[in-house]
């Protein structure tokens, strides 16, 4: 069981079927709010590197607990947050009802229960994130030193602020303090390839290490093997190269 605990422990289980790795929900406090977070973590005593999981705009469901698994599996204690924790039962859950200072919140919250327990190897933390997830990867990156590497998939939306007082996440470039890797859909509309040609612009302009790869016959959400918009082979090139990109920076595995 991950050590050290602190909050209220929802659940207990271990995830059966192609990733067998142990993981749990556990309640941390953000603004005097439960927010869930669902914990994978590989085998043994660790420590481990850690990787926040971001979203899509489905929520933490079967795709993003699978990825969370799915990084556990190589090695990395793995938690994604439950971003839509303000939202009541009766409201719509879409990325246009969160805002980017809460999300920033609810990630910084993620990171403080990651780094306090022995599992976690503090100094080795990073962030990724799928659709509405991959821009909260290039937000954090801006927002929260302790990262030392991103992984965005597909995040649209990087132009656009979210919430009142806040400049979208690219007029924040300059401020990001990893190293970032972009997957792209070659057919995706948001972001687009005239998206990605702008992002490498201000990611060189800024003198930000990055790597990009745009998969042919791929568009939008092309590692969500739940829906139709699924790419088996955009998504077994991507995997390794994302495994690849945290071992190096984070010191895990290098490889799928």
């Amino acid at each position: 069981m991950f050590p050290g605990c602190r909050g209220t422990l929802l659940t207990l289980k271990y995830v059966k079927g192609e990733y067998d790795m142990p993981s749990f929900t556990q309640n941390v406090k953000v603004d005097n709010q439960d927010m869930e977070l669902y914990v994978s973590v590989p085998e043994g005593a660790g420590p481990f590197p850690g990787v926040v999981v971001g979203q899509h705009a489905g929520g933490v469901d079967t795709f993003i607990r699978t990825m969370t698994d799915r990084l556990a599996e190589a090695g990395y204690a793995a938690a994604a947050p439950d971003l839509y924790h303000r939202l009541g039962p009766d409201e719509a859950r879409t990325p246009r009802q969160l805002k980017d200072v809460e999300m920033v919140a609810d990630v910084r919250a993620t990171v403080d229960f990651l780094q306090h327990h022995s599992a976690i190897n503090r100094e080795a933390l990073g962030v990724t994130g799928f659709c509405m997830g991959g821009r909260v990867a290039y937000l954090m990156a801006t927002a929260i030193p302790e990262f030392k590497a991103a992984v965005a998939y597909y995040g649209g939306n990087i132009m656009v602020a979210l919430g009142e007082g806040v400049v979208p996440p690219f007029d924040r470039t300059r401020e990001i303090s990893c190293p970032l890797m972009f997957h792209f859909g070659e057919e995706d509309g948001n972001p687009s390839p005239d998206d990605m040609h702008k992002l490498d612009a201000e990611l060189t302009r800024h003198n930000k290490t990055h790597e990009f790869y745009a998969y042919p016959n791929a568009g939008h959400a092309f590692m969500d093997f739940t829906g139709e918009r699924h790419r088996e082979d955009a998504a077994t090139a991507s995997w390794p190269r994302t495994l690849e990109f945290f071992g190096r920076h984070l010191g895990g595995v290098q490889s799928a």
